[in-house]
């Protein structure tokens, strides 16, 4: 199990994921018409060409998705029952076609769930930087965990 256990988890612990990922501008377009998003920032060159940002902008849900994507192999594959909730989202620098992207995550808070014996809590602060080490994302996000069987 890559994964870890709900037990393994210690507040303050911090995970710098080795696996990055370059964002391609097929990603943003496959994943913008996916989720029937016809937002020309995301799409059309041409206009883009006429914003502050002079060419499309990556959907900032594709980079929340990747940031928390690069954590799972370090943190909750094959252990996570569900996310419970996500807060405090932020963009603070854009991503575009061609930024590699990494991520960091820090373990905020765990506690024992009490409707479910055998899982508890993890608040998770997921942090995603681009190739200049600029944060392109944060999110703080709850999942339950399953207990290490015993």
């Amino acid at each position: 199990m890559a994964g870890r256990w709900f037990e393994e988890f210690k507040v303050g612990q911090v995970f710098e994921h080795e696996i990055r990922r370059t964002v391609t501008e097929s990603d943003n377009v496959t994943f913008t018409t996916a989720t029937m998003n016809p937002a020309a920032i995301h799409l059309d060159a041409d206009y883009c060409k006429t914003t502050e940002f002079g060419r499309p902008l990556v959907n900032s849900i594709f980079t929340l998705g990747l940031v928390i994507g690069l954590s799972v192999q370090d943190t909750t594959l094959g252990t996570t029952v569900a996310n419970l909730g996500m807060s405090d989202t932020r963009f603070p620098v854009p991503v575009f076609a061609g930024d590699t992207i990494r991520s960091r995550t820090t373990v905020k808070e765990t506690r024992e769930s009490k409707s479910r014996p055998n899982a508890g809590v993890v608040t998770f602060l997921h942090q995603g930087f681009n190739q200049r080490g600029e944060e392109v994302c944060t999110c703080t996000r709850q999942a339950l965990m399953l207990r290490k069987p015993t």
